[in-house]
């Protein structure tokens, strides 16, 4: 089965106001809704609605950070939106970044290699109905048991990037999930997840035939995230040490101006997609034939009406 994702909820969009577009989605091709978490609505509630409002879709979370809530938060959470849409429902856990787990909530960031197993160990336990008393090497948890286990437990995938993380998804998760990564690069993602697991992607979409806007917005969107250190390491990996070398000395150097500056075009039109909406389209199944399962749209605002604008992405 082909896939065919959107990122909920749109920008700008109120959360109420997604409920036609929802009901819709499954009749113009998509097969799945993601939701994200950094300091706008949380991954689950919006799953909740569409839950309701479109019984068909196949619904994830890309991502819940692993650190902001307690294990047991966690898999209650996750239990409610399985319990909803059951056998529709995929986790998608990460250990997100500093900023947002220490800057933002006040938790130490630490053992992400080790917390990332640990929580998928304790999740499958839980989300299975068990009681759960263990002493991980990262936390502790005794005497824990769900009052409403999901039948069945949802699958879950683990935000990676890099080999340890894609070899851990492999080997204890059910899939991964990356991103800001170009078609060209989905193969090397691939060789270290191996071709059994799930690889699910958000891929940044800005439909609009500005390309200097479009580029101005991507190197926006790229110096903010790719000078934070796991994507940075991330794309060293993947050959762009060099090309985004005047990104991390401007950087570094406080100088945000130039560091947008100094991102290559070539860069930019690697990792956004970008032109007219049958442009976008063909280069987000770039993706799947380059060996990706579920392409998930992160719309970017163009201005035009982003409901519209989903509509119109729609699988051909």
């Amino acid at each position: 089965m082909k896939r065919w994702g959107i990122t909920l909820p749109l920008t700008g969009v109120p959360l109420t106001a997604h409920r036609d577009l929802v009901r819709e989605l499954p009749d113009l091709g998509y097969t799945d809704a993601w939701s994200a978490e950094t300091a706008g609505a949380d991954a689950f509630t919006p799953l909740a609605l569409a839950a309701e409002w479109a019984p068909g879709l196949r619904l994830g979370t890309a991502i819940v950070p692993m650190y902001t809530r307690g294990p047991g938060l966690l898999a209650m959470s996750a239990a409610t939106i399985a319990e909803l849409a059951p056998g529709r429902f995929v986790l998608g856990i990460g250990t997100s970044t500093p900023t947002i787990v220490t800057s933002w909530n006040s938790v130490p960031f630490e053992e992400p290699y080790a917390r990332s197993r640990d929580t998928i160990r304790f999740l499958r336990a839980a989300l299975r109905g068990d009681k759960v008393t263990e002493t991980y090497e990262t936390f502790a948890v005794s005497k824990f048991r769900l009052e409403r286990p999901p039948t069945p437990p949802p699958p879950i995938v683990l935000a990676a990037l890099r080999p340890g993380m894609l070899r851990l998804a492999k080997r204890e998760a059910d899939g991964a999930i990356t991103n800001w990564l170009a078609p060209a690069d989905v193969p090397k993602v691939r060789s270290e997840l191996g071709s059994e697991s799930e690889l699910i992607a958000r891929i940044f979409v800005c439909p609009t035939e500005d390309a200097d806007a479009a580029r101005n917005l991507g190197r926006l969107l790229i110096s903010s995230y790719l000078t934070v250190p796991v994507y940075a390491a991330f794309h060293e990996w993947l050959g762009r040490g060099e090309a985004l070398r005047g990104m991390h000395e401007a950087w570094a150097a406080g100088d945000r101006a130039g560091a947008n500056a100094a991102i290559p075009d070539e860069v930019v039109d690697d990792l956004v997609v970008h032109g007219p909406v049958e442009k976008c389209r063909e280069r987000i199944a770039e993706y799947t034939a380059q060996g990706l399962d579920t392409p998930v749209i992160a719309l970017l605002p163009t201005g035009d009406d982003p409901l519209d604008m989903v509509r119109r992405l729609a699988p051909a």
